[in-house]
């Protein structure tokens, strides 16, 4: 793929903070990067939004809102609103929503107060100008970040929503899914993010043991091809959540991020 779509997920070189990212970012030619609020919150939005202008590295994206079943929903709307200002004023291209776990037995409910926390968001993003970007997650995580575990389930929650509302494709997520090729077929003009990373085989965490890009079993070049018939051709976001990778330099990191993403992406 061609390396000016190149996005460094602020994950993936997580011992970082946001100046020595985005100065990572710049020695690496990686055009943009996708910013996670707490990296924010450490320097603060107003410093965050100048060292942003100053490095001239697009956010491809900020994570995350969401969390929709966690919490007083009065409370995860507010939170949700700021989540949407900070990505306005970062000239983000969207707001990554993970949705929120089952927390009870109730997957019906908990899957409904997403769409209401959705729809409450909506408007205001909508004001603000900030496409909102639900991001299925494998269904192992169901119980400890998302109720929505599928392209489809997130598809229709577009369907549903209407205008402003959209789906990040993280290869991580939707690999395995084998109504995948249908999914993407049905989500053309609605994809607003995609990530990349790779399942190990013999995978040990259930967050924390992603692979590098290319060394893992996701036929990559595959799927990235169908998300371009999507439509899509905007940032590609290499994200890998791995203690092993943040054990590593930083620097080797990102350089081995970009040529993996040269290779097999």
């Amino acid at each position: 793929m061609d390396p000016a779509r190149l996005s460094l997920n602020q994950i993936t070189v997580n011992t970082l903070g946001l100046p020595e990212a985005l100065d990572a970012c710049v020695r690496h030619d990686v055009g943009a990067i996708a910013l996670w609020r707490d990296k924010i919150a450490a320097v603060g939005l107003d410093r965050a939004v100048e060292l942003v202008a100053a490095s001239g590295v697009r956010v491809s994206s900020v994570c995350r809102g969401g969390m929709f079943t966690t919490g007083d929903p009065a409370d995860v709307l507010a939170d949700n609103r700021r989540a949407v200002d900070e990505a306005a004023a970062l000239g983000a291209d969207a707001l990554v929503l993970v949705c929120g776990p089952l927390t009870d037995h109730d997957l019906a409910g908990a899957r409904a107060r997403v769409r209401d926390g959705i729809a409450a968001l909506l408007p205001h993003a909508l004001a603000a100008g900030v496409p909102l970007a639900i991001e299925p997650l494998h269904p192992m995580m169901i119980t400890e970040r998302s109720v929505v575990v599928s392209l489809r389930q997130a598809l229709d929650l577009c369907d549903d929503l209407g205008e402003g509302v959209g789906v990040v494709v993280d290869a991580y997520h939707v690999w395995w899914d084998p109504d995948l090729d249908a999914q993407l077929a049905r989500a053309r003009g609605r994809v607003r993010g995609y990530h990349v990373s790779d399942w190990l085989p013999r995978t040990s965490d259930l967050l924390l043991d992603r692979g590098m890009v290319g060394e893992g079993v996701i036929d990559l070049p595959r799927l990235s091809a169908a998300v371009a018939a999507t439509g899509y051709d905007g940032p590609v976001e290499v994200e890998v959540l791995s203690s092993r990778w943040w054990a590593e330099d930083p620097d080797e990191v990102v350089r081995t991020a970009r040529k993996r993403f040269e290779e097999f992406v």
